[in-house]
């Protein structure tokens, strides 16, 4: 049962002083290893809380990557009617909780208030209450009778935040290929067949670039350079907020963005959202094309190169990100292919003037 971790050290003492029976509130986490939300709640916002309520605070973590967490976490979503949801997600009671604002945010005041009613079990999923019984069976420690009055008193050795909210966050994804594509095959199909087609794009872009005649484009094709910008620029700061605001995205019926926007990926060396990176690429496009448009000298045919350029790394920026959903995230997100498709697009549109601009330089 390696995909479940419970609260070892709260089972102990409670095992070994049953004689003083308190209000327990029991929660469970989903997560996934690969998660930096999930490392965020799991290493800061639970070992306080754990430290702070000792025995009356029972968390259990269920890893959604491996297949009987995925389809615990699936029964959850079920239960409150979501359409989809991303992780962490936290049940306790009639209560969730998504992602690594909305987790810390509620998450003592609803302990407090489970704790003044009295405390509340574990939630009532198909099959979960009996496997947390198996586990804790396994796991449970059995100490000597004269070991026991020892065996309760704090141990620098075992700190509660070690042993109780690891949650096996160092375990490795041993998920294959297309274990991950088959997480959601309608979103992840989808990503598929858009990575083919920019892929299509970029590997013919040369072709068209050679062969494209020196004339000027179209006032139509020009124009839909910033209306194309300007839609990508919407799409780009929703994910920048989704992204630093730490909440829950609005994904729609297909994919599952929140699991994308809470993913390692989701920042560029772990500093930088996309989003943001989106953002300034967007708005980087639209200097541009605006100085290719009101200059007339050489700093104008130099501003259709940059374009080309700058609509050229994201393209194939965009390829790479598009490659991580279905085949390293296992989840792909609307916002997100949104981007890919408006930055192909530009990529399209940038080649006439680049080439035009290219002619007029060096030939």
């Amino acid at each position: 049962m390696n995909w479940l971790f419970l609260s070892i050290l709260s089972l102990s003492l409670w095992l070994v002083n049953p004689q003083t029976p308190q209000p327990v509130v029991r929660a469970v986490l989903f997560y996934s290893p690969q998660c930096g939300h999930c490392h965020y709640v799991i290493e800061e916002i639970l070992p306080p809380l754990m430290e702070k309520y000792g025995t009356q605070l029972e968390i259990i973590g269920i890893d959604v990557s491996q297949p009987q967490g995925g389809v615990y976490f699936q029964a959850a979503v079920q239960k409150f009617n979501l359409q989809s949801a991303g992780v962490p997600f936290l049940v306790i009671g009639d209560e969730y909780l998504i992602g690594s604002a909305d987790i810390p945010e509620r998450f003592p005041a609803l302990i407090e208030s489970y704790l003044a009613q009295g405390g509340v079990d574990y939630p009532d999923l198909p099959g979960l209450r009996e496997e947390i019984s198996a586990s804790a069976a396994e796991q449970a420690p059995r100490p000597a009778p004269e070991q026991a009055a020892a065996d309760s008193l704090p141990d620098e050795s075992s700190s509660a935040s070690s042993s109780e909210t690891n949650f096996g966050l160092d375990r490795q994804d041993n998920s294959t290929v297309w274990d991950r594509v088959a997480r959601d095959p309608l979103g992840n199909g989808l990503s598929i067949l858009l990575l083919v087609v920019m892929l299509g794009v970029a590997f013919s872009a040369p072709i068209r670039f050679s062969r494209l005649e020196v004339e000027f484009s179209s006032t139509w094709q020009l124009w839909l350079i910033p209306f194309l910008s300007l839609v990508g620029f919407v799409v780009a700061g929703y994910l920048a907020y989704v992204e630093t605001a730490q909440v829950t995205a609005v994904c729609g019926p297909v994919g599952d963005c929140n699991t994308v926007q809470q993913s390692e990926y989701a920042r560029l060396f772990g500093i930088l959202p996309i989003g943001v990176l989106g953002l300034l690429g967007y708005v980087a496009i639209v200097g541009t094309w605006l100085v290719g448009r009101l200059n007339r000298s050489l700093l104008s045919l130099y501003a259709d190169l940059l374009m080309l350029g700058m609509t050229a790394f994201g393209l194939l920026f965009s390829i790479y990100l598009t490659f991580l959903e279905p085949f390293v995230i296992g989840a792909t997100c609307a916002w997100c292919l949104t981007s890919a498709v408006l930055m192909t697009a530009l990529f399209w549109l940038s080649l006439k003037p680049g080439r035009q601009a290219y002619s007029k330089l060096f030939m």
